[in-house]
């Protein structure tokens, strides 16, 4: 076993530096240790002992003087000295007591195996309450309660029941694993294994009374041992520990391999707000993690694929793919992949295309290169073809299509051969190749640092998401500064006080007014200019369109009176308890794209911003980009440009491009007004948003104000 003073300890000084004595312990006291290894108090010490833990570990047992050939100890405060951490494996209501023992001791973590605390909810709640107020009486982390513990394979240290260990304990490596399920936990070792993935630190976090998955998560980035950190989330209960681990993830360059599950929906919440129904919680979390270099995954076999060719620590910037083939099907499978991850497969440049042909006449040379399986006669090929597809095609990553041929006795050596020249001369690029061998045959490969995948389509799932990990490296983290709050009044707001409040953060809305008298509004409309919009003015009525509260197209002095009359008596029909000021008149702007923009405040990460084109696009489609506030002109331009109807605005099929550029100033004015309105922003709905041609401005159509009531901790 190798010696824990090969590995040191994350830097201290940092938020994560206290889980140090819980994941690289001294000394580990197990309390309510078992004889017996095959029960949950006994598998810890059985394990530590067959891997040879360096440290100290002391059982407490008071009905024995020794355990599993240890000697054992009746209480926690006969141990002879405190342990750095202690493993709690006793009945619920022993585990408080127990706590407060090991306090008094100088104990600075523990964890806690015992169930029966909130996962039961009642008595268990109150008591899982308790027993975090006694650990932070005595600045003693605590992990758990109900959890399956944690492991570090490079100490022989093992405080985990989980019985997976018994098949085999982890293998070398440096990929950590962070989970809130215990048991899932447990079956990612075991895949991993399976896998040939070496993942020596585990932490499952159980009921996060105290330490959270981001705790796990930050500790595993700064942790010297650690390359790439796996995670299974089904809710983050503490956001600012979330968002420093995958800040120091970032700083650390380091990524985050991460399943969530739960894809739930915003519930009533939505029903109040457009906004919120287009969010949604997955798609704001989603919104969240494209801040920092994380890589969500859908299911175990993705997250592991993903792990594994992050192990190569090669991140390309700008990524593309350049692929050389035996075979044309495959070339074809993987464009079809890439096309529709978005991952760039540009042709080679002519000249290089012109040079191929020259030296293999029936290859396919533009991109996927086909050298067919001609070259497996004249192996030197497949060195020049790949170094000229690096060299001259300039791709960020390579993908090499052999299947079995790769690992046939007869092709094997030179074919290795010839590819390690070429990756070892540009060690930047990602090089994977596509084979089907055993682990024996594929061995060779793996000790040159190539990644192996025997499905194509699975490669470029793989190349994809590490070309995302470098793009997001190379982006500064976002700076969220505190900002001087507004005040906001109470309650839903009128169209009319929406678009005042807005226009304070020179979000422009139409020229329009609010009047109760209905010349007043024929003299204005003839003030703005025909046609005019109409519609009923009331901060009770949210979707006015809904009782036919909007006419457009008002073009005379008759047609307003007849709508003023119109919109006052369908007010009283349809919402006869609303209070209604009168009817707002706006000037019609023509030849407008309509677009959409929103707030949605989310109870966990506060203000995200929605953008999306108007109509079918938003309502139908869902073609929607969202945001964490606030953020500058430049990122909003990149949201407008991610929504897929985005050409629509840059000038597709001969329409003039609308004003992109004052899009983007109102949406990074919306995200800065709701990172300063604060938690007492529920939500904000401009619908539409009536982008002008170039140069000519964009306008708040229409909005919609909710605010909420703050609850100040006592």
């Amino acid at each position: 076993m190798t010696s824990s003073s090969h590995h040191a300890p994350p830097p201290s000084g940092d938020r994560f530096a206290s889980l140090t004595p819980l994941l690289m312990p001294r000394s580990v006291a197990v309390i309510g240790a078992s004889s017996d290894p095959t029960r949950i108090g006994g598998r810890p010490i059985a394990y530590m002992l067959r891997q040879g833990f360096d440290g100290l570990l002391m059982p407490v047992n008071p009905n024995r003087q020794e355990v599993q050939g240890l000697p054992a100890w009746p209480s926690v405060e006969a141990l002879p000295q405190a342990p750095d951490t202690a493993i709690i494996a006793v009945p619920a209501a022993q585990v408080l007591d127990t706590l407060s023992a090991l306090g008094r001791k100088g104990t600075r973590s523990a964890l806690v195996f015992s169930s029966g605390f909130s996962e039961v909810g009642g008595e268990g709640e109150a008591l899982q309450q308790r027993i975090v107020a006694e650990a932070k009486r005595w600045n003693l982390r605590l992990l758990g309660p109900n959890t399956a513990g944690v492991f570090n394979a490079n100490i022989g240290y093992y405080g985990s029941f989980a019985s997976g260990l018994e098949r085999g304990f982890p293998l070398p490596g440096r990929v950590g694993i962070a989970s809130q399920s215990g048991a899932y936990a447990a079956h990612m070792l075991g895949l991993a294994r399976a896998r040939g993935l070496g993942t020596p630190i585990m932490a499952s976090t159980g009921n996060e009374g105290d330490i959270t998955l981001g705790d796990a998560i930050g500790w595993l980035v700064q942790s010297p041992d650690i390359d790439v950190v796996v995670a299974y989330a089904e809710s983050v209960r503490e956001p600012e520990g979330f968002i420093a681990a995958l800040e120091a993830a970032h700083r650390a360059r380091k990524p985050v391999i991460l399943q969530k599950v739960g894809r739930s929906a915003l519930g009533k919440r939505a029903a109040l707000s457009h906004t919120a129904s287009l969010a949604g919680d997955d798609n704001v979390f989603d919104a969240l993690l494209g801040d920092y270099a994380v890589v969500r995954a859908n299911s175990s076999a993705e997250l592991l694929n993903l792990a594994y060719t992050a192990t190569r620590r090669i991140y390309p910037v700008s990524n593309s793919l350049g692929m050389v083939t035996i075979s044309g099907g495959a070339g074809i499978i993987v464009s079809d992949a890439a096309e529709e991850l978005g991952l760039p497969m540009p042709p080679m440049p002519e000249p290089a295309q012109v040079a191929l042909k020259e030296k293999l006449s029936f290859c396919s040379p533009i991109n996927p290169v086909d050298f067919t399986a001609h070259v497996l006669n004249d192996l030197a090929l497949a060195g020049y073809f790949t170094t000229r597809l690096i060299e001259d095609g300039g791709y960020r990553s390579v993908l090499a299509f052999f299947s079995q041929a790769g690992t046939v006795p007869s092709i094997a050596p030179r074919l290795l051969a010839e590819l390690t020249a070429v990756k070892r001369a540009h060690p930047d690029r990602l090089f994977v190749i596509s084979l089907i061998g055993d682990a024996t045959q594929n061995q060779p490969y793996e000790d040159e640092g190539f990644v192996l995948f025997e499905d194509p389509t699975q490669a470029v799932a793989a190349i994809h998401a590490m070309g995302r990990l470098g793009d997001a490296f190379a982006r500064p983290l976002p700076v969220r500064e505190a900002q001087p709050p507004i005040d906001l009044p109470a309650g839903r707001l009128s169209e009319a006080q929406a678009k005042a409040l807005l226009a304070e953060f020179d979000i422009a809305g139409v020229e329009e007014r609010v009047l109760d008298d209905a010349e007043a509004a024929v003299a204005f409309a003839t003030q703005v200019g025909w046609p005019v919009v109409m519609k009923i003015a009331s901060a009770d009525i949210a979707h006015k369109s809904d009782i036919g509260g909007v006419l457009l197209g008002v073009a005379s002095p008759e047609a307003v009176r007849e709508g003023f009359a119109t919109l006052l008596e369908r007010a009283r029909l349809h919402a006869p308890a609303a209070k209604v000021d009168g009817v707002l008149v706006a000037r019609q702007v023509q030849g407008a794209v309509e677009c959409f923009m929103g707030i949605q405040h989310d109870p966990l990460f506060g203000p995200f911003a929605v953008f999306g084109l108007g109509g079918i696009f938003v309502e139908v489609l869902k073609d929607v980009t969202l945001r964490r506030c606030p953020f500058g002109e430049a990122e909003a331009l990149a949201m407008i440009r991610s929504v897929r109807g985005a050409p629509l605005l840059f000038g597709a099929r001969g329409r003039p491009p609308v004003d992109v550029q004052a899009l983007a100033r109102m949406l990074a004015r919306l995200s800065e007004f709701a990172w300063r309105a604060g938690p007492g922003l529920a939500s904000v709905d401009i619908n539409p948003v009536l982008a002008l041609p170039e140069g000519q401005g964009a306008f708040a159509a229409d909005a919609v104000i909710e605010t909420c009531e703050v609850h100040h901790a006592p």
